[in-house]
């Protein structure tokens, strides 16, 4: 049995113990490999996946082409919550299963889109870069920003991260209103949230985040057309995929002044060069590494949920994996 665990160096986590303890406790047996992969050395991660019985990753690619050179391949395990990087059709037609983490760090990135949220209508980072940079002492070089108690949040996806991070707005006295493709209005109704339609969105929150899952019909969900429907001129939030937004066009919004603010957790590109991006260096706009999962708690509980899964999957356990999103 050969486990690979495999990603981009930047998505890879700083050390791998925990994860062969919770693999080996589970398969004594299995042979486990660490390989730092890149798109260069695409061709010999094909020659490593040969003889591959479970694939541990998060962002490589796995398209047809990749599982045409893996043809021992049982399972693929994702350390994250999203699995685009997958055929799943592909891997389905292969019996491959596929398992992403799907529940680890929701209160991590409630915590985080709060945060920014927080920090952009304080205008914290204009502030901090005028005493750092420019070393000018002057609270009215920003907008005057409103209490946070008085707006309205709007929030796009209403998961589990959307409930997490409308209690907590609530919390801090804000309306919240949601859509979401299913329009789960007793659960909304539980909470206090009024679900809507993406127009009444635009139309009225003075906050917009995004946490939808990616799918087809939400790629370049946000574009230059969207964003000048936004009413309100809003802070606008991107917690979930980069794939969502098309960054050009959220450039032009910041331009124009439609949006006061962004606050954004992923890039389009996973290994973004940062020295040309059109979203890099603004003061009103704060870019985090895909960070939000991040905390000592969400960390430990992503590489044994994930390892635990290539286990169960392998064992035969499969009403133990904790999330299978397909029929194999």
């Amino acid at each position: 049995m050969k486990i690979l665990i495999s990603d981009y160096k930047a998505s890879m986590m700083p050390a791998h113990e925990y994860e062969i303890e919770v693999l080996k406790k589970g398969l004594p047996d299995a042979e486990i490999e660490v390989y730092e992969y890149t798109d260069e050395k695409r061709a010999e991660f094909f020659e490593k996946m040969q003889d591959v019985n479970a694939l541990l990753t998060a962002f490589i690619k796995m398209d047809q082409e990749a599982l045409e050179h893996a043809p021992n391949l049982q399972v693929i395990s994702i350390n994250a919550t999203g699995y685009d990087s997958i055929d799943l059709p592909e891997a389905t037609k292969r019996s491959i299963g596929v398992c992403p983490v799907g529940e680890y760090c929701t209160w991590d990135v409630a915590e985080h889109t709060i945060a920014l949220m927080l920090a952009l209508n304080k205008n914290l980072k204009e502030y901090t870069y005028d005493i750092e940079k420019n070393h000018v002492w002057e609270y009215s070089v920003s907008n005057i920003p409103t209490r946070i108690s008085n707006q309205t949040l709007g929030i796009f996806g209403f998961g589990k991260i959307g409930k997490a991070v409308a209690k907590m707005a609530m919390g801090l006295g804000m309306h919240v209103i949601a859509t979401d493709i299913a329009m789960k209005k007793d659960e909304a109704k539980k909470l206090g949230v009024e679900m809507v339609t993406p127009e009444e969105i635009f139309e009225r929150a003075d906050v917009i985040t995004n946490h939808m899952n990616l799918g087809a019909e939400n790629r370049d969900y946000f574009t230059i057309h969207e964003f000048r429907k936004m009413k309100r001129h809003p802070i606008f939030l991107n917690m979930a995929r980069g794939l969502s937004i098309r960054e050009e066009d959220l450039a032009q919004a910041l331009d124009e002044g439609t949006l006061r603010g962004a606050g954004l957790d992923v890039l389009l590109d996973e290994t973004p060069k940062l020295d040309c991006h059109p979203l890099v260096n603004r003061k009103n706009l704060i870019i985090t590494p895909h960070a939000a999962f991040f905390s000592k708690e969400a960390f430990e509980d992503m590489q044994r949920i994930s390892c635990e899964n290539i286990v169960h999957f392998l064992k035969g356990e499969k009403e133990q994996v904790f999330r299978l999103v397909n029929e194999v």
